[in-house]
């Protein structure tokens, strides 16, 4: 699994056989706002999840702090709660 970060965008990005899943983000401060999550359907569900935990190990790799704004994403946060201490002091799903 390769996730390209295609920064012009501002978007981390995984090529499937079903296509183009993508994270946006805004990155302020050693903090990055994940934005928005495109291509989340029930058959690629798996491959978008693994898209956001290679973006949280870029995050921890990068030492920011990450801030979820997208409902999945949040979701995510709740349900794996081994990446909360991902999140920035104060921040709680």
């Amino acid at each position: 699994m390769e996730i390209k970060n295609n920064e012009l965008l501002r978007q981390f990005e995984l090529q499937t056989e079903n296509g183009m899943l993508s994270v946006e983000y805004s990155l302020q401060e050693r903090k990055i706002f994940l934005t928005k999550l495109k291509g989340w359907e029930d058959d690629v569900q798996e491959q978008s999840i693994d898209l956001i935990k290679g973006v949280l190990s870029l995050a921890e790799k990068n030492k920011w702090r990450v801030v979820p704004t997208h409902p999945k994403i949040v979701s995510f946060f709740r349900k794996n709660p081994a990446y909360k201490e991902l999140l920035p002091p104060g921040i709680r799903i």
